[in-house]
């Protein structure tokens, strides 16, 4: 890293619902643009979303704090919000960069708050797909619509009695240049250009609407990869009657798929990333182009990932596995970056990115970050005290449904209070496919992570840790944790 750069520009390339696997080296889905970020920068290989889903994991990366701090839980646009905007004491990194004297843009999905815009959080707004509040009267026209539950199922729906019907997969009628990503990618660029000819530095955050499904693509993207060349994932037929029940009754409901269904709807995703792909080759040519390739810092990262088949699940949500939690997280600055392609193992959450940026923008930090800096990772070192384990924090999504996990590199204990607990050796099994947490010999395991995930419960001021004795239900307590009981 040269100690002398300058404070960088940042570009933000935010994807929704990109899970980690595609993105590596030796995956059949081809992200060309990528690599050549991960080439010339850093690719961060165990980087997680405190949850998995929108709008708790977009506002955990804005003020660098894990749900129970920032206040949103889960959606905050449909009525079983359980809070519409995070907590009014809580600072985010974009407003510390505008103190700073950055100029910002924001452009594309927003979906932090469904009460106050990017404008409120120091952004100039372009673009902004701003989630619309639904009343309760909207909910019930949604659901009344046209069931059409004696049509038979066509290929790539998703149909349950009483429910309106889900297309998973298709090809769009519109071409690469006009659809909604290319939109706002061009309106993206357009900014950037200007930005080139000014005096400040600036953040410009591109939020993309996929690859989230449905995947309906164009058609030059729907067919780019041969459903009959894709292998289904090694869990596909994971039969999950060790797990909690919700797993299973979301399994059953994916069961309508055939396997070559699942083949072709992981063929469109696939595609959708590629198309992605082909949108952020775009953005680092426009840098290229306008010379401010070396003097920006860019980040690729999405927001949560996508089971695609995995244990027989579609989408994200409550099970707790990888495929949903862990997230690409790449970064490129020629002039800040040592010993660029580089591997990262240590653990990283959506969390690290606001005081990573209000660090490289020499910005006041925000107050009680729940993260820490990734800055010491571009200058090629690796802090002593980093954390050893990652931790989640569900309280649901529009069902409402209590979880904690800590993962370390060898294990996953998950702790569900009204369900059932999982415990996983990822060395062993690192598809989940075998829950331990009923095995005498692995109780020590089980102690020894609840401790670790108590003690993190108790810094991030949860609210999981209650002891009244009706929902006291770990099998191992928090004051253990804490060294003031047995």
């Amino acid at each position: 890293m040269n100690d002398t750069a300058k404070r960088p520009n940042i570009l933000v390339f935010m994807t929704d619902q990109e899970r980690l696997d595609v993105t590596m080296p030796g995956h059949p889905c081809r992200t060309p643009n990528l690599e050549r970020l991960q080439r010339e920068g850093l690719t961060f290989t165990h980087a997680f979303t405190p949850m998995t889903h929108c709008s708790p994991a977009r506002a955990s990366l804005m003020t660098g704090m894990y749900p129970s701090k920032h206040g949103v839980h889960n959606n905050v646009a449909n009525d079983p919000a359980l809070s519409r905007t995070i907590n009014e004491e809580c600072e985010t990194w974009s407003e510390k960069l505008r103190a700073a004297g950055y100029d910002l843009t924001y452009t594309g999905k927003w979906h932090v708050s469904a009460t106050r815009r990017p404008g409120e959080f120091g952004w100039e707004e372009q673009q902004i797909n701003a989630a619309r509040i639904r009343p309760h009267s909207d909910w019930h026209g949604y659901f009344s619509m046209p069931r059409n539950d004696t049509v038979p199922r066509k290929r790539g729906e998703l149909v349950a009695r009483g429910w309106y019907r889900r297309r998973l997969y298709g090809t769009s009628p519109k071409s690469y240049e006009q659809t909604n990503e290319h939109v706002l990618l061009d309106g993206a660029l357009e900014r950037l250009r200007g930005l080139a000819s000014g005096e400040k530095p600036w953040c410009l955050f591109v939020s993309m609407g996929g690859p989230h499904a449905p995947f309906v693509i164009p058609e030059k993207y729907a067919t780019m990869y041969d459903p009959a060349e894709i292998e289904l994932p090694a869990n596909y037929k994971d039969e999950m009657s060790d797990r909690p029940r919700l797993y299973q009754r979301m399994q059953e409901r994916y069961s309508q798929f055939s396997e070559q269904e699942v083949r072709e709807a992981m063929a469109h995703y696939y595609g959708y990333c590629t198309m992605l792909d082909d949108m952020l080759g775009e953005a680092l040519q426009a840098l290229d182009e306008t010379g401010q390739a070396d003097d920006t810092f860019v980040l690729f990262v999405s927001d949560h990932g996508e089971f695609l088949g995995s244990h027989g699940l579609f989408a994200k949500g409550l099970p707790a596995f990888d495929e949903s939690y862990r997230i690409p997280c790449v970064m490129r600055w020629p002039n800040g970056i040592r010993s660029p392609g580089r591997r990262i193992d240590e653990f990283v959450t959506l969390c690290d990115l606001s005081p990573t940026f209000t660090e490289l923008a020499g910005a006041e930090p925000t107050a009680d970050p729940s993260g820490r800096s990734l800055v010491p990772f571009l200058k090629g070192e690796t802090p002593e005290d980093w954390p050893d384990a990652f931790y989640n924090q569900c309280n649901g999504v529009e069902i409402y449904y209590s979880q904690r996990m800590v993962r370390t590199k060898k294990y996953k204990l998950v702790y569900a209070p009204s369900s059932r607990d999982e415990l996983y050796d990822l060395e062993k099994d690192p598809y989940e496919m075998n829950n331990l947490i009923d095995k005498p010999e692995m109780q020590p395991v089980v102690e020894a992570l609840f401790k670790k995930l108590w003690t993190k419960a108790e810094q991030e001021r949860d609210i999981i840790g209650s002891c009244y004795h009706t929902i006291s239900l770990a099998p191992v307590g928090p004051a253990v944790a804490l060294g003031v009981g047995d």
